[in-house]
């Protein structure tokens, strides 16, 4: 099968997703018109525990954060909030419902799913609502509402959606509610059957098994990403879905003529010799998407820096000076900006609180608009999120949910050099910790030691030979001390060491 697509129409969305599968890493890409949207990560020897549902163990009941660490399995506990328990109808407004130590003990045992996954130095985040997805629908057997997606804009499709599930629920009777997914629009009651009889045979293995098995166990796990991929996101709006690695390609396809038959020839084996993420460009937009600053075609660019407290993103109007007014240059580069930073929130997987500083505007239709672009952008985004008014200093605080750790923890890692800071010393400043290091010496040990050798990266030797070699010559005499210098081409360029000849 070819994996050559026609060029989209105009004003067509057209989704295409593409799944690369390696050794020991499966990497999934979005793309919509050509430009990627977002990319998911599963690694065989970190793969993401959101959706596992364990029996846990209760390890310590906190009364006063009104929380519990539950032992499921994983190298550290994780984190159960009353506010994510569930609660029966008779207990709702009981005091033992409202407060944890009345709920669970230390050695409880409790069918818990993550919500979250561990990041940094934090557990997971877990619930005992329970969710099971399935393609059209997604099942709570301790919530008893009927939810349907916003996202399916036709109040008419809504409520055919609504009933249908509603009276399947009755007929089959289900405990729990349902939520009606995205990729339920359109789809026929007898499909939405199939996937009711489906989540109800999944949910009585579940209990079977939580019966039966120890605590800190898995008891269902989700789905592997190219199959998750496909039940989340295989819409019409989906012209292809290229995979690179044959097995992985049977799965899907399997996969696919079992649950969207209409779908399966867009299923596409790539067979072509150029790497197909390197083919479309996602491995240089990814290392793009590690790097903190971000051009705009207007010529301005964005700094997105991430903290632990938070995200912060600042905008410049850097080489686009405009043509007509400042304030027609700043709006223009503003509302750039607010439609790039939606996108490249969901692209690097940045959540919680982020912090916007767009270039201040006088006008107040100019700051509606660009709040209603940056607005309008974040509804696409699968992940929930806020945005805030601009502030009198000209700054948008937005908050999206963080589910999984962002694509910079997840691909790199503090660097040893700089000692996680993102900046390293000058060879001046190191030249200068090298004169006090060499006069401590001095001070310590006079005349004792009448040669050392230093050794530094070749910068640093080259600060000391040239801009700072009047310098290092006083030193070396004040100390009363000869020293050699030997450039190391493997120090790091904070490194140096200074050896007793």
């Amino acid at each position: 099968m070819s994996s050559t697509a026609p060029l989209p129409e105009a004003n067509v969305l057209r989704i295409e997703i593409l799944v690369n599968a390696g050794p020991g890493e499966t990497r999934a890409a979005q793309i919509e018109n050509g430009i990627l949207q977002d990319v998911h990560i599963q690694r065989d020897a970190t793969a993401s525990a959101v959706s596992n549902i364990y029996l846990g163990k209760v390890q310590r009941v906190l009364a006063g954060m009104q929380a519990a660490f539950v032992d499921i399995g994983l190298e550290r506990a994780a984190f159960l909030q009353i506010s994510d328990m569930v609660r029966s109808e008779e207990a709702a407004d009981s005091a033992e419902a409202s407060r944890i130590e009345k709920r669970l003990h230390a050695g409880d045992r409790v069918l818990v799913q993550v919500t979250r996954d561990a990041m940094g130095t934090k557990g997971a985040r877990l619930t005992t609502d329970l969710a099971i997805p399935s393609r059209f629908l997604v099942y709570m057997p301790h919530t008893p509402r009927i939810g349907v997606s916003a996202r399916i804009e036709s109040d008419e499709e809504r409520s055919r959606l609504y009933d249908a599930v509603a009276d399947l629920r009755r007929e089959l009777d289900l405990p729990g509610g349902f939520i009606v997914r995205t990729v339920a629009d359109n789809a026929s009651t007898a499909a939405l059957g199939a996937d009711m009889r489906f989540l109800a045979t999944v949910w009585a293995d579940i209990q079977h098994q939580a019966r039966r098995v120890p605590v800190e166990t898995l008891v269902y796990g989700d789905l592997p990403l190219p199959i998750r991929m496909l039940r989340d996101l295989l819409t019409p709006d989906v012209s292809a879905v290229l995979i690179d690695d044959e097995r992985a390609w049977h799965d899907m396809i399997g996969f696919t003529r079992r649950f969207a038959p209409e779908f399966a020839e867009r299923i596409l084996l790539h067979k072509d010799a150029a790497p197909l993420f390197a083919q479309y460009g996602i491995e240089d937009a990814i290392q793009r998407a590690l790097q903190p600053k971000v051009p705009l075609k207007s010529g301005g660019f964005l700094i997105i820096e991430q903290t632990e407290a938070m995200v912060t993103v600042d905008v410049n109007t850097g080489g686009f000076v405009g043509t007509r007014s400042l304030e027609q240059t700043v709006l223009r580069t503003n509302l750039e900006a607010a439609q790039t930073v939606a996108r490249q929130l969901r692209l690097r997987n940045l959540g919680g609180i982020i912090v916007i500083d767009f270039i201040d505007m006088v006008d107040a239709e100019h700051k509606r608009q660009v709040l209603a672009q940056l607005s309008e952008t974040l509804a696409a985004d699968p992940a929930k999120t806020s945005v805030g008014q601009i502030s009198g200093l000209g700054l948008v605080e937005v908050t999206r949910k963080r589910t999984r750790e962002s694509l910079e923890h997840l691909l790199c890692m503090p660097c040893e050099a700089c000692g996680g800071r993102g900046y390293v010393k000058t060879p001046e400043t190191i030249a200068l910790e090298l004169f006090r290091e060499i006069a401590r010496r001095a001070r310590i040990r006079p005349h004792t030691d009448s040669e050392l050798l230093v050794l530094a990266p070749p910068d640093t030797i080259d600060q000391l030979l040239d801009a700072q070699a009047a310098v290092f010559e006083c030193v070396c005499r004040e100390a009363g001390v000869d020293v050699r210098l030997q450039a190391e081409a493997l120090y790091g360029p904070e490194q140096f060491d200074v050896v007793v000849m």
